[in-house]
């Protein structure tokens, strides 16, 4: 009976995977993954490592046929019911487009014409793509919405934030859903918001906890960790320093508000980046320790389960990059739970 049931789960293939956010949604969701696809060899080890039933590819999107990847997954096209990614956004972000007051000409971006092929070569039933808000103003995404509709499918999208589905942090994405023929709507936001404490607050110490991805040292000079201990608890920002206490760089700079900022407790995390290793890159100490939040701390505020295995081997900012750049399971759940809602029903 068990057999049979991870049979009669409807299907999907993962599209940049990364290390395995969205899949992990997606399963979450009910949805049984056949394979997924990402460049980064660090991010597919995690992944294999995280999801050992998948078929996974470390290849270059631009060199790979959909019909093989079918072939391998023994899916007939048109028969796959999801494909989901989320093609790298560096060049549709907010601080390199000045706010969309420029586009960038970043090589990445066409990779969404990538997504769009695989899209057109396997002909899921559904499609669910995330992305940074960003993309809203880019020609990339319009021409993508035209090339989908040619296709016969219904496209909605929109600007959601992670937070009202779940995730403790404030971290605002662009979504599209598209169904075959059918329009997918939008989950509804969740009734009860999760906040830090929520996550990491009972976490034992770092650096003896016996976890790898919670016990990684920092090295700061001892001026900048005067300054970080300095920085009230709980929410506290730079801005309470004395003049003669500020770096000098920020003397000079009325902006980047959050850098050296602490967490509060009762309050969402801000948007995790890749960044989240280096204070100087926002709002990311830790609400009592002085220190930025570890990499377990930050996998839990992405919404990863406690277990989940990072390739600490390769470098903490290597194991950064990835979670930073993941999905948020919780909130490609809600997302997958709405398109589940929708196939299961047409």
């Amino acid at each position: 009976m068990g057999a049979k049931n991870q049979l009669s789960k409807l299907t999907a293939f993962d599209l940049f995977s990364g290390c395995g956010g969205l899949t992990c949604g997606l399963k979450a969701a009910g949805f049984r993954v056949l394979g997924a696809l990402d460049v980064d060899a660090g991010a597919v080890e995690c992944y294999s490592a995280n999801h050992p039933d998948v078929l996974v590819w470390q290849e270059d999107i631009r060199t790979v046929d959909p019909a093989k990847v079918l072939q391998c997954i023994r899916v007939e096209p048109g028969n796959l019911d999801l494909l989901a990614g989320c093609p790298p956004c560096q060049g549709f972000s907010s601080l390199r487009t000045l706010n969309g007051s420029r586009v960038v000409d970043d090589p990445r971006n066409a990779l969404i014409r990538e997504f769009a092929r695989f899209v057109e070569g396997m002909r899921p039933r559904a499609v669910l793509m995330e992305n940074v808000p960003g993309l809203a103003a880019h020609p990339e995404l319009t021409e993508l919405v035209q090339v989908l509709e040619k296709l016969g499918y219904v496209v909605r999208w929109r600007v959601l934030d992670a937070y009202d589905y779940g995730v403790p942090q404030r971290r605002r994405r662009l979504i599209l859903l598209a169904g075959l023929g059918v329009a997918i709507r939008f989950p509804r936001k969740y009734r009860k918001h999760r906040v830090v404490a929520d996550v990491i607050h009972d976490l034992p110490e770092a650096g003896a906890s016996g976890d790898p991805a919670h016990d990684i040292s920092e090295r700061r000079s001892q001026r900048v960790m005067d300054l970080i201990a300095r920085i009230p608890k709980d929410g506290g920002s730079r801005n309470a320093l004395a003049g003669s206490q500020v770096l000098r760089c920020h003397r000079k700079c009325d902006g980047f508000k959050d850098v050296y900022g602490r967490m509060a407790w009762n309050r969402p995390a801000p948007t995790i980046t890749s960044g989240f290793v280096n204070p100087s890159k926002g709002r990311f100490l830790h609400p009592e320790y002085n220190r930025t939040i570890t990499l377990r701390e930050a996998s839990l505020l992405q919404g990863f389960p406690p277990g989940y295995v990072f390739p600490v081997h390769r470098g903490k900012f290597h194991v950064a990059a990835l979670i930073g750049n993941a999905v948020p399971p919780e909130f490609a759940k809600a997302q997958a739970m709405a398109i589940k809602r929708c196939l299961l029903s047409s």
